[in-house]
């Protein structure tokens, strides 16, 4: 860093999530917003109420001052030309997920990080909240022993509205497979290794759109472990991240509930409440023994702020990304491939 001023940071994408990452560089000490690049008209309000320039294009922005770092919130199918657009002029990247639009765009991606030496963090946030970071200590302290089943969920209600607001989300490319589970898949490699092959069943049954509301999932882990995961965009229940881990004060919140259990053959964690069953050092174990309950400490932050703080130290070159291109690919092939066994309805293996 060459001085102790604030690092500049260009948003591209002043949708949903752009609009949450412009707060975060509002409020950190370390960074300033220095433009915003969509062509939107709405982009531009934007801009004026931040008071920072408004740009229509990246090629505008990169033909300009370059900023201290990019983060790209920008549509799926543009996440690889801008990648390496930025890239190509040095720029460190805080991309948004999902990685690029498909697993052979990623691998392209990963391959020209790779040989740039880029430094490109992806925006699989949860990575840095303390829930998860305590949940992933707990797991690799091997209180719970061999980790040997996982079950999750992720059901909750998207309204009309949604669907109206953006025609494009009911139609192929789309679906809570394409649009949400690439987070959990995320989380679920984070808490027991790698996903080796899938098994899926999906629905439209409720809104008869071309793309599913529901799906049904059966997980290989490489250590031996077996997961299942319910996935629903039009599921009335709390048994979702977002409505349990309260991360984010835009959903309803219900602390007692938990969409992840992570078993082993000593214990089980309940995921976000952090509910630990294990049995006593030295006790038999048996469905006859009883298990004691405890709950871990864990605070509840914002990762989104973290993120945006771990970003920084990567553009002052003090940190390598945590969830760098390589990770972030393999969540993508994890979620390529339940979709094809959804589609196809056989088990699919996830290339390493």
């Amino acid at each position: 860093m060459k001085d102790a001023s604030p690092l500049r940071i260009a948003l591209v994408g002043a949708g949903l999530i752009g609009r949450v990452h412009l707060e975060a560089l509002q409020h950190h000490p370390g960074c300033e917003p220095c433009a915003i690049v969509d062509p939107s008209a709405g982009a531009e309000g934007l801009a004026a109420e931040a008071d920072v320039p408004h740009l229509s294009s990246l090629e505008a922005l990169l033909d300009g001052t370059l900023p201290d770092g990019v983060i790209l919130a920008t549509p799926n199918r543009l996440h690889l030309a801008q990648t390496l657009a930025c890239i190509e002029r040095g720029l460190p990247v805080l991309l948004e997920k999902p990685l690029a639009a498909s697993v052979s765009e990623g691998e392209t991606l990963v391959n020209r990080v790779r040989e740039h030496g880029a430094r490109v963090l992806v925006g699989h946030h949860r990575s840095h909240g303390a829930i998860m970071r305590a949940a992933r200590e707990i797991v690799a302290s091997g209180t719970l022993g061999r980790i040997v089943a996982v079950t999750g969920s992720a059901t909750f209600v998207k309204p009309d509205s949604y669907f109206e607001a953006g025609p494009w989300r009911r139609e192929p490319g789309a679906g809570p497979i394409l649009i949400n589970l690439v987070h959990e898949v995320h989380s679920l490699r984070l808490l027991c290794g790698e996903i080796v092959a899938v098994q899926a069943f999906a629905s439209n049954a409720v809104r008869g759109f071309a793309v599913e509301d529901t799906v049904a999932i059966n997980l290989r882990f490489a250590s031996g472990a077996l997961g299942t995961f319910m996935l629903s965009d039009t599921a009335a229940s709390p048994r979702s991240w977002e409505q349990n881990a309260a991360e984010n004060p835009a959903y309803d919140h219900h602390p007692d509930e938990d969409c992840y259990v992570v078993a082993g053959t000593h214990g089980s964690l309940a995921v976000p409440t952090m509910q630990l069953h294990r049995y006593a050092d030295g006790t038999e174990r048996s469905w006859w023994q009883p298990l004691a309950r405890s709950r871990q400490a864990a605070e509840r932050d914002d990762p989104i702020e973290r993120q945006l703080a771990h970003f920084l130290a990567v553009v002052r070159g003090e940190a390598m990304p945590l969830v760098d291109v390589g990770s972030a690919l393999a969540n993508l092939r994890a979620t390529e491939a339940i979709a094809t066994a959804a589609r196809t309805g056989g088990t699919v293996v996830v290339d390493a």
